[in-house]
C-alpha cells in the first residue's frame, strides 16, 4: 500500500487493488453526487510522453491534434488500431516540455508497452507517472468556490489548464462544474484535508456518474478494440480532427466521417436494476437474440437503478415497436449533454 493510501485509509477510505471504493456509507455517497464532491481518482493512471521527438511521435499515434497542446488546454484522444478500432481513449494535455496521457489504469500498461513498440529511433521517453503524480476529483455548485479557497486561479472553460505552483487544475466538461486536481504527494495531504473540510468524500462509483451525465465515454480491457471512435462520440467531443494528417486508423476514422451519416452511436440511459452491468455486455431488442449495441459504461444513479452510456445502432432507437434492453430490462433513453450530427 502506497504513502497516499495509507492516508486515505486512515480516512475510512477503502480499496480494491487501486480502485477507491469509498469512505464507508455508499449510500450516503451516492445520494450526495450532486453536491460538492471529493475523490481520489487513483483508477486512473498518467503517462508521460517526453523528449525532443514527443510531438510528432504521439501526433502519429493518435486522432486529436497534439500541437495544439500548449500547457494551458486539454483534449480528448483516441488510440486506434490500423483497422481504426479503440485500444484506449485519453485525457491529454501537455505540462512543461513533455505530454501526458491520462487513462484508466487497467489498460496502462498494455497501452504504454504498444506505444514504446513505435518510438524505434525518435527520441521520444515514455514513463508511468501513475505513483508520482497524483490526482483528485471535485465537483459540485460550490466546487470553484472551494479551489479558490486553496488556490489564486481555479480555470473557468471547460478543458481549461492552469499551473500554479503546489498543483496543476483542469476543468473538465459537462453541464455541472468538475475539475481535476494534479499534486504530488509533499502537498496532496494538506489540498486534500482542505478540499474535504467542505466536500463529502467519495468512491470511484460516485464518479462514474458524473461522467457518465457528462457524457464521457471510456475503454477499458473489456471494450479495447470493440468500437470505431465515432461510435462513442468522440468526435462531438472533438477528440478527433480531421486535417491534422496520418495516424494510425486515420483512413478507416476518415472514411466513417465523410461517406455519410455515423450509422452507430453512444448515448445516454437508465436501466430500473439493482444490478450493475458490465462493459461490453450486450444490448439486445425485446424478445430478439440479436445483439444491437453494448454498455461502455455504467453507474448507479441517486434515485436507484443505472445510468449507462450505451453503443447502439440508431435505427433501433427511431422504432417504437421494439424495446432495447439489457438482460431483458428496458432502456429508457435520456438526452446528451452535447449535440450528435
Amino acid at each position: 500500500m502506497t504513502q497516499w493510501h495509507e492516508f486515505l485509509s486512515a480516512q475510512g477510505a477503502n480499496f480494491i487493488d487501486s480502485e477507491l471504493q469509498s469512505f464507508g456509507d455508499t449510500s450516503h455517497e451516492l445520494a450526495a453526487a450532486n453536491g460538492n464532491v471529493l475523490t481520489s481518482l487513483s483508477h486512473l493512471g498518467l503517462l508521460e510522453i517526453s523528449g525532443d521527438d514527443a510531438i510528432t511521435f504521439l501526433q502519429g499515434q493518435v486522432t486529436n491534434d497534439v500541437k495544439k497542446l500548449n500547457c494551458s488546454n486539454s483534449q480528448y484522444a483516441g488510440y486506434c488500431t490500423p483497422k481504426g478500432r479503440l485500444l484506449g481513449l485519453f485525457l491529454a494535455f501537455a505540462h512543461a516540455d513533455h505530454l501526458h496521457l491520462q487513462m484508466p489504469l487497467s489498460i496502462l500498461e498494455p497501452i504504454m508497452k504498444r506505444l514504446r513498440m513505435y518510438v524505434m529511433r525518435s527520441k521520444v521517453v515514455i514513463t508511468n507517472k501513475s505513483a508520482d503524480i497524483l490526482c483528485f476529483g471535485i465537483a459540485g455548485p460550490h466546487a470553484e468556490r472551494t479551489l479558490l479557497s486553496l488556490f489564486s486561479q481555479v480555470p473557468t472553460l471547460p478543458h481549461q489548464l492552469i499551473t500554479l505552483e503546489d498543483a496543476t487544475l483542469l476543468r473538465l466538461t459537462g453541464i455541472n462544474p468538475r475539475y481535476q486536481v494534479f499534486t504530488n504527494i509533499a502537498n496532496a495531504e494538506r489540498i486534500w484535508n482542505t478540499l474535504s473540510n467542505t466536500c463529502n468524500k467519495v468512491g470511484k462509483s460516485v464518479w462514474d456518474y458524473l461522467e457518465i451525465q457528462a457524457g464521457i465515454p471510456e475503454i477499458v480491457p473489456a471494450t479495447q478494440e470493440a468500437f470505431v471512435p465515432q461510435m462513442i462520440n468522440l468526435d462531438a467531443l472533438d477528440g478527433i480532427n480531421f486535417k491534422k494528417g496520418c495516424y494510425t486508423g486515420q483512413e478507416i476514422v476518415a472514411r466513417t466521417h465523410y461517406l455519410g451519416k455515423v450509422k452507430r452511436r453512444t448515448q445516454l440511459a437508465h436501466i430500473n436494476t439493482e444490478e450493475m452491468p458490465c462493459a461490453g455486455d450486450l444490448i439486445q431488442l425485446d424478445g430478439h437474440d440479436e445483439t444491437i449495441g453494448q454498455i461502455v459504461r455504467a453507474a448507479n444513479t441517486p434515485s436507484g437503478g443505472v445510468d449507462v452510456l450505451v453503443e447502439i445502432r440508431l435505427e433501433n432507437l427511431e422504432s417504437t415497436a421494439e424495446h432495447p434492453v439489457w438482460k431483458g430490462k428496458r432502456l429508457a433513453f435520456k438526452p446528451l449533454p452535447y449535440a450528435l450530427s
